[in-house]
């Protein structure tokens, strides 16, 4: 991590813990949003360099923004650049990886140094996803639900989707569906993979698998994780989702069973996949070489040749 500007120790994944050894995720810093002002100068560029977005198609957050990105036709606006999936001494980076980019090509050699370039005494994590004005260099944001609004609520008028990802009506539900999924799946998941004690890991383990539980009922009378279209909720779900049998069930030890056995979830991470911003966006190799690079849960560094899921033949070469 950064402590006032300079890396301090080796990149590890538990970023802070309880007494009971329950994993604590970190808030993220840069929580900015985009001026009237900025959205209408982006609106008359007709494609601009002026925002990039870093991401890696390890990471289920900034998996989120892509998702997000691709949805509603914002390439042209937010241009994208990869860290390697495999995690370095010092975090992620612009090393070699197929579908990646090189420190060649964006001028940096790791993540941190764009944090340290928009705040030169930064300290804290160094994460993904992370949106960047190149004309202020500066961070506008680096919270992925933060900039799945920006794109699809500030962002509104230059990309004037037909497809609105938070409609107001929908508001209240969408906001329950992401609170009630977070702590238990999304960022449950964690917890039981960076818990540092028995009982820390078994409470998150029983809680990912009672709210699998549920979506499985759930998705037996709907489509979509709220209402009958496509929102924000169903992009947070999906994220997870598409990792679990990949890399959670094995390496985050969350193996009570894999989702394959969820016959209705399923069959809705099937119907998402069958989307072309779904797919294009799951990167399954950058998946399992960023997960099994954690050293401190894959100390030989060895990569599983499976699984091979149904859902597979969706996503993009």
């Amino acid at each position: 991590m950064l402590v006032h500007g300079r890396w301090q120790r080796d990149w590890d994944p538990v970023q802070a813990k309880d007494e009971a050894g329950r994993f604590i995720r970190q808030d993220s810093q840069f929580r900015s949003r985009l001026s009237a002002d900025q959205v209408a100068a982006l609106g008359q560029s007709n494609g601009s360099n002026r925002y990039q977005l870093f991401v890696a198609y390890i990471c289920p957050w900034a998996s989120r923004t892509l998702i997000a990105r691709q949805l509603l036709g914002l390439e042209p606006w937010i241009k994208v650049k990869v860290v390697s999936p495999v995690l370095s001494p010092q975090g992620w980076g612009f090393q070699p990886f197929p579908g990646s980019h090189s420190a060649d090509q964006v001028g940096r050699e790791y993540l941190h140094e764009v944090y340290t370039q928009a705040q030169p005494n930064y300290s804290g994590r160094v994460t993904v996803p992370v949106l960047w004005d190149g004309e202020q260099q500066q961070i506008l944001n680096n919270e992925s639900a933060d900039i799945l609004q920006i794109f699809n609520q500030d962002l509104r008028p230059v990309h004037a989707s037909e497809l609105d990802l938070r409609p107001e009506a929908l508001v209240a539900d969408i906001d329950q569906f992401n609170e009630r999924i977070y702590h238990r799946l999304n960022n449950g998941v964690y917890r039981a993979g960076f818990a540092s004690s028995q009982w820390a890991y078994e409470e998150a383990f029983d809680e990912v698998f009672a709210i699998l539980d549920e979506l499985e009922q759930d998705f037996c009378q709907r489509q979509y994780a709220v209402a009958d279209q496509l929102t924000e909720s169903d992009i947070r779900l999906f994220v997870t989702l598409v990792r679990f049998d990949v890399a959670y069930v094995g390496l985050f030890k969350t193996n009570k069973k894999p989702l394959l056995a969820y016959l209705n979830i399923s069959r809705y991470l099937d119907r998402l996949l069958q989307i072309k911003a779904f797919a294009d966006n799951t990167k399954v190799d950058h998946i399992k070489a960023g997960y099994y690079s954690i050293a401190k849960l894959n100390p030989t560094g060895v990569i599983p040749k499976g699984p091979e899921l149904p859902w597979f033949k969706w996503l993009a070469d």
